[in-house]
């Protein structure tokens, strides 16, 4: 039954993903709010989804990658729903749609076997630790897509090359904001999400920080989005500089999830998780 509501649900953010990029090319602004509809209903069906797979599981959907990748994309239209509140940019869900799409895929390639957490690991801080953890990268997700814009944009507008997406991008100005609101969003959810982490880490092995591979690179993209942020509260980073370091910063951020949880973490691995 899970299986079959996450395979509708990937269906229903296809079908968004196809009505924003429509959209986008025909300038029918009609399209991008029945796209917002179709997506709201996938997000909510998300939720029973994760809900489901969450009291059969008896935790939070986040223990292997399956369940990571689609917490993840969920925490990704959460965040889009949350800036689109005040922002109203159907060019920024023609391009967070496929984000989160993508992620489904690839979460539907994957292998869904019910997990069990390790018992070592089975703690409050669990559930804590991941929200922080997977709204941070949600939230520099939309960082990351801003700051593309920011530079499709200027590259039109150096270039004075205008294709039919840049009638509707929004202006340098707005990706900026954008792109600023994200970091001092996302930075303390991903401090307070290291801190649980380290919390979490002391009840379970009896020490805070043992540099493990992840820990190691959840350090090093902190200090990356560290600079990133004091660069533009003191030094008046904007831009072009600040969109390239949303972008290494969530490429980072990426290979941290994606790259040291499978192939180089040995506490944080997914079968250190499930107790294999």
């Amino acid at each position: 039954m899970n299986i079959l509501l996450y395979k509708i649900t990937l269906l229903v953010y296809l079908a968004a993903t196809v009505l924003f990029l429509v959209d986008v090319i025909t300038r029918r602004v009609k399209l991008g709010t029945i796209a917002r509809w179709v997506l709201g209903g996938g997000f909510l069906l998300h939720c029973v989804t994760l809900g489901a797979r969450y009291f059969a599981t008896g935790h939070v959907p986040v223990v292997n990658l399956h369940e990571s990748l689609s917490f993840f994309a969920w925490a990704v239209i959460g965040i889009f729903f949350l800036f689109d509140f005040k922002y109203r940019l159907d060019i920024l869900g023609a391009f967070s749609c496929p984000l989160a799409l993508a992620l489904m895929i690839l979460g539907a390639a994957t292998t869904a076997p019910t997990p069990t957490v390790n018992p070592a690991l089975d703690s409050w801080w669990f559930p804590v630790h991941v929200a922080l953890a997977f709204l941070g990268y949600a939230v520099f997700a939309l960082s990351f897509v801003a700051a593309v814009m920011y530079l499709l944009q200027e590259r039109m507008l150096k270039s004075k090359s205008f294709s039919g997406l840049y009638y509707r991008l929004p202006s340098l100005e707005i990706l900026d904001n954008i792109n600023y609101r994200c970091l001092t969003i996302g930075f303390p959810l991903m401090t307070m999400g290291i801190i649980s982490g380290a919390v979490w880490a002391n009840s379970a092995w009896g020490g805070y920080w043992r540099w493990d591979p992840k820990e190691t690179w959840a350090l090093i993209t902190w200090f990356l989005y560290a600079a990133l942020l004091h660069g533009r509260l003191t030094i008046g980073w904007r831009g072009r500089r600040a969109a390239i370091f949303a972008i290494i910063g969530f490429l980072c951020l990426m290979f941290t999830f994606f790259g040291v949880n499978m192939m180089l973490s040995d506490l944080h691995s997914f079968n250190a998780l499930e107790g294999r």
